[in-house]
């Protein structure tokens, strides 16, 4: 009897919500206590309440009338009080469609492209509220509205609401059976009357509120990527997923990535506030997003609900990215590689008035980057000679590294090469070591010279390699298969300087960029796996490859870091061997910022060490500390041939979150093993190899 009742409850709650929008179709979640979240019926729609850690409760109250905007409020609910944020509010998304020239030796892995260049459409997205489904995982709750569409894209609006937090997520999730696309796309909320706008300012960091003008839109520069709308109370904060958003770009200019107001683009007709992007980049290569076809697009955004002032809720959004910053884990430090900012031959050899301190170390040391390494002279000085040319820019970089490293900071001496090897690679001494990229036939490999002491000349792969192994350097591949290096390391992965404990692998940055991906870098995460598959031990550090550095610049988007696990930083005079030194031995973990990974272990062994397994399976036992919430933990293994992947979802972590975490794998016949962590923004930090026997 009691489950015929439940029954008849079912039908009749079923039957009430499709007659009172017949064109509607409603499926609300049948795990309804999965979570705490609420999910209301209304005479409009349906309201959202979820609860805070600061006993207040958050409401979005939506309406499925396809003449009305989605959102007809979203509100702060305090001790029975309700501080309304924003009314009549709705999504919009507007999406620029451009090729790609899938050129045979590239296919989608390409960087050196200008999308921007041919001809592209942009539409506006179209919602049309014609079914919705209400989905609970653990504190997530996800309201999917179908269809949104453009001539080419279709497929539904996502709405994803966090526990514990007042942030949700709105997403265009859709795809395409058209070939060959690259995508760009500006999205936000718009309003049925004006509201005002407030931003920390790009270029004098001073908090703002907008001159609205009355019938036209403003592009701005800011800082933390970031827009609040607000009224007489609380504030509604709009900021893209911090790394995702962006596309891969030689120069991390602030290319104003928020607007405001009416008649946006001459697309969009109401007031509105969000995210942009420039379609024409830097004006150098400007790659877009890939869109293979069927792959489900994410163009998503984040919204923040404040009670408090609009300077109070951004001081809230710059936690999602410690500021911008990284801050400091005990015993380790802070490595960022692959900067071709060329203050040497820019400023330095060029004659210019040298500064007390540049403006560029201060960024890193603002950005709690405790070791940078440098790409100096890219295609600006003369790394073939001749010797009284080479000789100084090397003397130049080495003072210049000396000068301005101290007891918290290393500025490190570096170069990108494109000799001998293949391809481009980064190099890497443990101390400042003169080296000519050339060699006669009747010159020695090295000699003794005034000033300069030793200095070597190589000619060839071989003598490239017997120079680090005379002076204990490591190289390794930048931007593996992709850019310069497009074909390797594959090409000479049988080469005996690739098998030599010299090289240490490739370098990881988030390039191509495809929004259907939950992480970023797959090109080299999966060179990882393929290298521990070919039964080399060798491993992947993260690399900004960027060009200039100000604080003007939008830096953090496009950086990530590593974090080595050293107590203290060497100093320069004496040298930084040990730097080298635990990149051999993959004693470090490589993030965007915004995950940690201070413990990880396989039955007790660290990343780089070997582990004797034992009736084919281990613990695994995982340190972490967030600040958005974590989606999932990937464990990934291989056994020569193939990858094998076991994802562990963690829809269960709030935001801002320490815990430990132990699991079992089944690692049998398996000879290596790693771990990634994924947050629901796409920010990541992935472990170095444990190596495995049977």
């Amino acid at each position: 009897m009691v489950m015929l009742v439940k029954k008849f409850i079912c039908l009749s709650i079923c039957w009430m919500v499709f007659s009172m929008h017949a064109q509607i179709q409603i499926q609300l979640p049948k795990n309804q206590e999965a979570n705490k979240t609420d999910v209301t019926r209304t005479k409009e729609g349906l309201l959202l309440s979820w609860p805070l850690k600061n006993g207040s409760i958050a409401e979005l109250n939506l309406n499925f009338d396809n003449d009305k905007p989605l959102f007809s409020e979203l509100s702060i609910l305090d001790s029975g009080k309700r501080t309304s944020i924003a009314k009549l509010a709705d999504p919009i998304f507007l999406l620029n469609e451009g090729s790609r020239t899938l050129k045979p030796e590239n296919g989608w892995t390409i960087f050196f492209d200008k999308v921007h260049t041919r001809p592209y459409e942009s539409h506006v997205l179209k919602l049309n509220k014609k079914s919705v489904e209400v989905s609970k995982n653990a504190n997530r709750t996800v309201v999917s509205i179908s269809e949104i569409t453009s001539p080419s894209f279709s497929g539904k609006l996502e709405l994803t609401i966090y526990n514990g937090i007042p942030l949700f997520n709105i997403a265009a999730v859709i795809s395409t059976d058209e070939n060959a696309k690259a995508i760009l796309y500006d999205a936000g909320l718009t309003f049925d009357s004006a509201t005002n706008v407030s931003y920390l300012d790009n270029a004098n960091s001073r908090f703002e509120t907008a001159e609205v003008q009355a019938d036209s839109a403003t592009n701005k520069a800011v800082k933390f990527r970031t827009a609040l709308a607000h009224g007489e109370k609380g504030a509604l904060a709009i900021f893209p997923p911090p790394h995702q958003y962006f596309y891969p770009l030689d120069e991390a200019f602030n290319l104003k990535s928020v607007w405001y107001g009416k008649n946006y683009r001459d697309m969009v007709g109401k007031f509105g506030v969000g995210i942009r992007h420039e379609p024409d980049g830097d004006n150098r290569f400007v790659p877009w997003f890939n869109a293979p076809p069927k792959s489900e697009q994410r163009l998503n955004f984040f919204g923040y609900l404040g009670s408090e002032s609009p300077e109070t809720v951004l001081e809230e959004i710059k936690k999602f990215t410690n500021g911008d910053t990284y801050r400091p884990l005990e015993n380790h430090k802070t490595l960022s590689s692959h900067f071709h900012n060329e203050f040497i031959m820019n400023v330095v050899r060029a004659g210019k008035e040298v500064p007390e301190k540049p403006e560029f170390v201060d960024v890193f040391k603002h950005m709690g980057v405790d070791i940078v390494h440098l790409g100096e002279f890219h295609y600006t000085a003369h790394p073939q000679g001749p010797d009284s040319l080479r000789l100084q820019e090397l003397k130049a970089l080495f003072d210049m590294g000396e000068r301005w490293s101290d007891d918290e900071f290393l500025l490190l001496p570096g170069e990108e090469p494109n000799e001998f090897l293949g391809g481009h690679y980064m190099a890497f001494f443990p101390k400042p070591v003169y080296w000519i990229m050339a060699r006669n036939e009747d010159q020695p490999f090295v000699s003794e010279m005034p000033d300069f002491g030793k200095v070597y000349r190589i000619g060839n792969s071989d003598e490239m390699l017997k120079l680090l192994e005379l002076e204990n350097g490591l190289v390794w591949t930048a931007h593996p298969r992709i850019k310069g290096s497009t074909g390797y390391p594959d090409a000479y992965k049988n080469e005996t300087f690739f098998k030599s404990d010299r090289f240490l692998g490739g370098a990881w940055k988030a390039m191509p960029a495809d929004l259907s991906k939950p992480k970023l870098g797959l090109r080299v995460l999966d060179l990882l796996d393929d290298m521990n598959n070919w039964g080399h031990q060798k491993k992947v550090l993260a690399e900004a490859d960027l060009f200039t550095i100000s604080f003007e610049n939008e830096m953090y988007a496009h950086m990530n870091v590593n974090y080595l696990k050293i107590p203290d930083l060497p100093s320069f005079s004496e040298g930084w061997g040990n730097v080298l030194d635990q990149l051999s031995q993959g004693s470090f973990f490589s993030t965007t910022g915004e995950i940690r990974i201070p413990t990880f272990k396989v039955d007790g062994k660290e990343s780089g060490e070997s582990l004797q397994l034992k009736n084919g399976k281990a613990k695994i036992d995982l340190e972490l500390d967030w600040t958005f919430p974590l989606n999932f933990i990937e464990v990934i293994s291989g056994d020569g041939n193939s990858v094998f992947r076991e994802r562990i979802d963690v829809n269960h972590t709030n935001a801002f979150g320490t815990d430990k975490f132990s699991f079992e794998a089944e690692l049998k016949n398996r000879k290596w093993v790693r771990v990634e962590v994924w947050d629901v923004a796409a920010n990541g930090a992935f472990t170095q190899t444990v190596y495995l026997k049977n």
